[in-house]
């Protein structure tokens, strides 16, 4: 069946119940039928008996029928495959394929009969392809994203191809049995779409805690793995679960040596506690088989743990991404807060956390103090006082306000010297049935909220996006960044 394209761009969503041949779609701007001209409506202006007749639905139903009987077919297309020893044939239209594609235009200039070769993947999917052509739109699941894409690019559909993209990008939160985002990333890659690689490598970074735990894990590039091991904003429990992660990643795939030992070297070993790195030691048979790799390493992170942070940075350098930490969710790096009716009233929590990464700083705690603000205006929207005889006070709406958090410490003390606070804050939105982080707002010690929290929010709705059962779920994590008070001994 058809769904709308509107200006070329297919939300490509299934309509459950209907057939997949039998359907019509409606075609509106995309053929212009259900818009006159500017010519014409200003013909129309001031006319009380101006109307638009559109028959564009009745147009949809005979191009189908077209399709499907083959009537006045003036080309024949014969699609071969490995998968099967006959070819499926198509009696088709000339000019409605030349209307689409200039590749078939140029394939039918001087011929009526044509033969492609399709691989099994995207010659199954060749007749919803050709219903494109004739109806303007197609519906497609998960696993017929990249086939179509390859069809769409193969014959320059670039509507269809900037339409399977879009869908691509607004479904990477969907729920497969075996995964789709990592398959995506390494198409995207091959393809050089570079907006669908960026979306899927945020999407694998901020719910990377989901990804570890499912099929898809195992089939992660070398490149794609060693990308993720370098960004600091991955969302996941622990260092720990990473390495564990990564310890199985290397025992089902069996790189060389320099890939491997590439791979261990960026784990963050300081983040991980020492009775845990004794116990790695011990028992992972990947760090025994690449201790020379990364002993340098572990001896570091135990010589971070046993010093004091301001004379460890005395000898070595901090301000490096190994004494760093990542968004992690553990109960000691922060707090979950679930904020129910988020557009009513001004809210408060506190909560505390470890003062750093280093066992020296294990038993210190720092409390902090997060106010909530739906409704907070700024310093330009609020009221002024005026002397004129029209009104007092300009008047303000309170949908001019906006979401506002502020973070701050509840104390101070000498133990934070040394030490300053990024702050990130977590949103998690239910998609397609899950709760998956999709937006991430990171600020430093220097301010105490985020200038653009939630500014695109709308918490007036209970159908917001932001919402789970009109409730605002935020993950607020706080990470210390140790830095050097004086220059590092060389």
């Amino acid at each position: 069946m058809c769904c709308a394209l509107g200006a070329g761009l297919c939300s490509l969503v299934p309509r459950a119940g209907k057939s997949s041949t039998a359907g019509a779609c409606d075609w509106g701007a995309a053929l212009g039928l259900s818009h006159l001209p500017a010519a014409q409506k200003a013909d129309f202006s001031g006319d009380s008996t101006a109307a638009t007749i559109n028959h564009s639905l009745t147009l949809l139903q005979r191009l189908q029928e077209l399709l499907q009987n083959g009537n006045g077919s003036d080309s024949v297309l014969r699609v071969r495959s490995a998968a099967s020893d006959e070819p499926k044939v198509f009696h088709t239209h000339q000019l409605l394929l030349s209307l689409q594609s200039e590749v078939f235009e140029s394939l039918l200039r001087n011929q009526s009969v044509v033969t492609l070769y399709e691989p099994p993947e995207t010659a199954a999917l060749f007749e919803k392809f050709i219903r494109y052509l004739y109806c303007g739109g197609v519906s497609i699941l998960l696993h017929q994203a990249i086939p179509m894409h390859q069809l769409a690019s193969k014959y320059r559909v670039w509507g269809l191809q900037r339409g399977v993209a879009e869908y691509m990008r607004t479904h990477l939160a969907s729920e497969s049995s075996q995964g789709h985002v990592v398959g995506w990333y390494h198409y995207a890659v091959r393809v050089g779409d570079a907006a669908l690689q960026e979306s899927c490598l945020q999407f694998l970074a901020w719910n990377l805690s989901a990804v570890l735990g499912s099929a898809e894990w195992g089939s992660v590039s070398v490149e794609l793995l060693l990308l993720l091991l370098e960004r600091s904003d991955l969302v996941l429990h622990s260092e720990l679960e990473l390495y564990t992660a990564v310890e199985g990643w290397l025992s089902r795939r069996q790189p060389e040596a320099p890939v491997a030992e590439r791979v261990l070297r960026a784990i963050r070993y300081p983040m991980i506690a020492p009775s845990q790195l004794f116990r790695l030691q011990a028992q992972s048979a990947v760090l025994a088989r690449h201790r020379g790799a990364v002993q340098d390493l572990l001896f570091q992170a135990f010589q971070f743990h046993a010093a004091s942070p301001l004379h460890f940075a005395k000898y070595f350098d901090v301000n490096c991404s190994m004494f760093l930490p990542r968004n992690y969710l553990a109960p000691s790096w922060g707090s979950q807060w679930v904020i129910t009716n988020p557009a009513r009233d001004d809210r408060s929590t506190s909560f505390q956390t470890q003062l750093g990464p280093s066992s020296h700083d294990a038993g210190k705690r720092v409390t902090w103090n997060v106010l909530f603000s739906p409704r907070w205006l700024p310093v330009s929207l609020r009221p002024v006082y005026s002397d004129s005889v029209a009104g007092a006070i300009q008047p303000v709406r309170i949908e001019d306000g906006r979401p506002r958090l502020v973070i701050t410490p509840a104390m101070s003390s000498p133990d934070f010297a040394g030490v300053s606070f990024q702050k990130t804050v977590l949103v998690g939105v239910r998609q397609q049935g899950r709760v998956l982080v999709k937006h991430a707002y990171s600020f430093h010690q220097s301010s105490d909220e985020a200038a653009d929290f939630l500014a695109h929010a709308d918490l007036q709705k209970r159908t917001s996006e932001y919402l789970i059962d009109n409730s605002l779920h935020l993950h607020i994590i706080i990470k210390p960044v140790y830095h050097s008070l004086i220059k590092v001994k060389k």
